[in-house]
């Protein structure tokens, strides 16, 4: 079993728990439920904005703590004071350190949010709409091409954008028109290794329409000015910034070289 059968097998039973606990009737009383939401695919487009999905994450599977003693609060903020066009935030606790909270607390930003999570349930749709998310992480390595559909629709009915992650041509199958936001992840869940030209090259077969994004391994200007140079919009980076004892400068510093 790989790492992702593995919090796959773990989300399955925490899922379950949470619907006894926190009944779906429940989260629709959030106040967060009622919100209009921030479109993500508006701001990627916004000229204003720099592209960046800025990506808060304390801890994952392959590099084990990250970054442990800085706040989602002051890092999202700086994230959005330099011109992020987009918060990632994980809400996975047992292999990534995060929780709902994390997205509640980010919330008080004026831009889209990311709930970074492996969904495979309606309910935790629900649950993202209900914590403040505008956009949900639908991941094709653990969702049928059918089940993609199914979750996407229910999720723009919640007015929801789903950002479909992708690995390889295979999987190019699971895009739907439900879905505009369509990702390329350069880092292997099966095996955690990074291969940035794994974005180039997929990028050519992704349906016109579709706004591309980069995941992962991106640590470079210039892997940015080459990604959209090939047709990309959107760069999701986390860890490059994570790791610095202060994220938020860390992010500052960096975009200031994309001018």
């Amino acid at each position: 079993m790989n790492i992702l059968d593995t919090i796959i097998q773990h989300k399955q039973a925490s899922v379950a728990v949470a619907k006894k606990m926190f009944p779906a009737e429940q989260l629709m009383n959030s106040i967060h439920f009622s919100r209009p939401t921030f479109s993500l695919k508006q701001f990627l487009l916004n000229p204003e904005k720099n592209g960046i999905i800025a990506e808060f994450k304390r801890k994952s599977p392959s590099k084990g703590i990250i970054n442990d003693s800085a706040t989602v609060e002051e890092v999202t903020t700086a994230y959005t004071q330099y011109g992020a066009s987009c918060l990632s935030v994980l809400t996975d606790e047992t292999f990534f350190g995060g929780t709902n909270a994390d997205v509640i607390k980010a919330r008080m930003n004026k831009i889209p949010i990311l709930r970074k999570e492996f969904i495979i349930d309606e309910y935790q749709i629900t649950e993202a709409k209900s914590i403040g998310a505008d956009v949900i992480l639908l991941i094709a390595a653990c969702l049928t091409p059918q089940r993609v559909q199914e979750l996407a629709i229910f999720a723009n009915n919640l007015q929801l954008e789903v950002l479909l992650e992708i690995h390889n041509e295979e999987e190019l199958q699971h895009i739907c028109t439900e879905i505009e936001l369509v990702g390329v992840n350069n880092r292997d869940l099966k095996t955690f290794s990074v291969d940035l030209n794994r974005s180039i090259d997929l990028s050519r077969q992704i349906p016109e329409g579709k706004l591309k994004i980069a995941e992962s391994g991106i640590s470079e200007v210039e892997a940015i000015k080459k990604l959209s140079g090939a047709g990309f919009t959107g760069f999701l980076i986390g860890e490059n910034f994570m790791k610095e004892a202060d994220p938020g400068l860390a992010f500052k510093l960096f975009t200031q070289k994309l001018k």
